[in-house]
């Protein structure tokens, strides 16, 4: 029997607007069965607010719940601004929970000091710095981390407006560029540009998709076969 992987969305993006994913997926792990877990009102909610509510922890711990209950062997957590929620939602459940922006924090802290991080959503920006500080903690280094917002790019994206989405994160990468050694990219919604972006800055380009599907392929073949 294959094994199951559990993805949880918080907005339609990987749906419907940035497909992307779904290749690296057929490719890193073309066997493993895909349950999809999507509530695109989480998002909206936290960007609504502001910040993560209780009432959005609790739907994101329930997810979590019906994940493991669907007979998923993993779960992978797609949405960088719930990241937080992730953590409280890890010891209700038997099965390993992996945060898409994990993988790709522990680079960005192991390669570099000057780190500067883009997000397209205020909510995002805050708990991707707090990641990185933290792996940075666990290896003892310090770091100068330059968050950087690039404002209403994120919903101009979701409105099909491709071209001018690209055009203000490379606008934003290249005045990033002057004050950092590298750049990551907060929002797996970006990560079609890194190969642009790192033409225009000269700079490496970190981006969460590849790194944790990735890990996500170590945890599934680490655990006991069905």
């Amino acid at each position: 029997m294959s094994q199951s992987l559990a993805c949880i969305h918080t907005s339609m993006v990987f749906i419907n607007v940035e497909t992307m994913m779904n290749d690296i997926f057929k490719e890193v792990m073309p066997n493993v069965r895909r349950i999809n877990i999507v509530d695109d009102s989480l998002l909206a909610d936290v960007m609504a607010a502001g910040k993560i509510t209780q009432p959005v922890t609790k739907r994101m711990c329930a997810y979590v719940q019906a994940a493991e209950a669907s007979g998923a062997d993993a779960i992978l957590s797609l949405c960088s601004s719930l990241g937080p929620t992730i953590d409280i939602a890890r010891p209700l459940v038997n099965i390993p929970v992996i945060k898409i922006d994990d993988p790709m924090a522990e680079e960005a802290a192991r390669s570099a000091k000057r780190i500067g991080v883009m997000a397209t959503v205020l909510t995002t920006l805050g708990p991707t710095v707090d990641l990185i500080r933290s792996k940075a903690t666990a290896m003892k280094k310090e770091l100068q981390i330059e968050p950087a917002l690039v404002e209403g790019a994120f919903q101009i994206l979701m409105s099909g407006d491709r071209e001018r989405h690209d055009r203000m994160v490379a606008e934003a990468a290249q005045r990033l560029a002057t004050k950092v050694d590298i750049i990551v990219l907060a929002q797996a919604s970006m990560t079609r540009l890194v190969p642009s972006l790192a033409q225009k800055t000269g700079l490496r380009i970190l981006s969460s998709p590849r790194l944790a599907i990735e890990r996500t392929a170590k945890v599934l073949d680490s655990l006991p076969k069905h």
